[in-house]
């Protein structure tokens, strides 16, 4: 079907307001939870013939996560969308007030190639929960999985209620060019801020999922052994292409050593002496990605990995890098890890302050006065302490970036939210009128007004 026409079918869909039904919609996200099972076999396949990734690394980190957000979506969105009651202001009596949350109408969701099911899935999950009708753009690059999403959301909805565009630019200059209600993209920076304009001319609202440089520090307090394995989980799932991921790490200068030797250690625990020939290491998703990171490599100081074949890059760990190299630059975005030594705080902070606020933060430190301090002074979206990636995997917290690292945030209740707007409503009686607030406003009325809004 030709876009614009499938916009304008979803949007005659949502006026005949069947999406905005309770129980529409808890059956629609129940299907949704069956039709996952049903189909988890061939969206494993579709993940490791885009990314290589290991049936448990695609459970863990994609199904899975999806799986818990649709149970906390089920058991809880019914509270979320009643009307509620708030307080009415003395001024307004005799007078009741009420927030009735409401869906936007039909939403696009542009999802990326990286986390190909899960970041396509989740958002569709509270667009449902919250009344809408939807359609999802899957990132072109992970192809099979696109495929395989398609078919999911054929084979459960009407194209009406939820449809897939398959394609790549063609395709989202397409969508990009119709009005939609709400826009929920993940992606790029740069392709965020395409995004955001094409939504201006219809003064779309929008979510933007980005990413960037994500920092992280050691500061030696914790056991390095464990340091290093969360840490390296972290940096080297999916072969780095996370936009969580912990980009860069600061570590103090006396433990720079011994962190480096045990995440030695650890890799070669996780991938066996080549991960290159390890049958489950996840592949970088195009040759012009390949490229990218392996020019990042170019004049670096690298004390593990640096390898390559035709589709991957070995887990890199890079040393004495300075803080102007291209490495430090740009968001990586792939298996290469800069390892800084600091000797003062306060200079890693500032750093980090100069620069763009990033999507997450990382800190392993058992200084309770170090948490709070950082978690006081850096601005970041999100973040978890003596761990790497974990906040993500929460549905009672929101997530989502700050600044040139997003706007907006999903995952449980703020799902809900993102997708709704609350409409604001005041009931008043017909029992009393007070007259002061009609002409002739007379200095007694004026009285009476001050004494109300005092």
């Amino acid at each position: 079907m030709i876009i614009n026409q499938l916009v304008e079918k979803q949007r005659a869909y949502f006026n005949t307001n069947v999406t905005k039904d309770i129980n529409f919609r808890l059956n629609a996200l129940k299907m949704l939870q069956s039709a996952i099972t049903a189909h988890e076999g061939k969206i494993i396949d579709a993940l490791k013939k885009d990314l290589n990734k290991a049936p448990l690394e695609a459970i863990m980190t994609e199904i899975g996560i999806v799986r818990s957000e649709l149970s906390h979506m089920i058991k809880h969105f019914k509270h979320w969308a009643k009307p509620k009651r708030v307080k009415t202001p003395l001024v307004l009596f005799s007078a009741k007030s009420y927030i009735y949350p409401e869906p936007y109408g039909v939403v696009l969701i542009m999802s990326p190639w990286n986390y190909p099911f899960q970041l396509a899935i989740d958002p569709l999950i509270g667009a449902i929960a919250a009344g809408n009708t939807a359609i999802i753009k899957p990132g072109s690059y992970a192809h099979h999985t696109a495929l395989a999403i398609k078919e999911l959301l054929d084979h459960t909805f009407k194209e009406e209620y939820v449809a897939t565009v398959l394609g790549g630019r063609e395709e989202n200059t397409l969508l990009l060019e119709q009005k939609f209600d709400y826009i929920f993209f993940t992606g790029s920076t740069n392709v965020g801020k395409t995004v955001m304009e094409k939504a201006s001319h219809f003064l779309t609202p929008v979510s933007l999922e980005l990413g960037g440089k994500s920092p992280c520090i050691v500061d030696g307090t914790m056991c390095t052994k464990l340091t290093a394995k969360r840490l390296a989980f972290g940096k080297f799932v999916n072969a780095g292409q996370t936009c969580v991921a912990p980009d860069y790490v600061f570590v103090k200068r006396e433990y720079r050593d011994q962190l480096v030797n045990e995440l030695k250690r650890v890799i070669a625990e996780f991938f066996g002496p080549d991960p290159l020939s390890y049958p489950d290491y996840p592949k970088i998703i195009n040759q012009k990605a390949h490229s990218r990171l392996l020019g990042l490599l170019q004049n670096q100081t690298i004390v593990l990995g640096g390898k390559s074949n035709e589709t991957s890059i070995e887990p890199t760990l890079l040393v004495d890098v300075k803080l102007d190299s291209p490495v430090m630059q740009e968001e990586i975005f792939g298996p290469i890890l800069p390892i800084i030594a600091y000797d003062n705080i306060e200079e890693v902070i500032t750093y980090i302050k100069s620069k763009d606020r990033p999507l997450a933060f990382y800190l392993f430190s058992t200084d309770k006065v170090m948490q709070k301090r950082l978690i006081h002074e850096i601005s970041f979206g999100g973040g978890t302490f003596n761990d790497t990636l974990m906040h993500v995997a929460s549905s009672e917290m929101g997530f989502g970036g700050v600044g040139a690292s997003g706007m907006g945030s999903y995952h449980g209740i703020h799902s809900f939210n993102t997708f709704s707007h609350h409409k604001s409503v005041l009931k008043r009686a017909n029992w009393i009128d007070l007259s002061f607030r009609y002409h002739p406003y007379t200095k007694q009325k004026q009285g009476l007004i001050d004494k109300f809004t005092k």
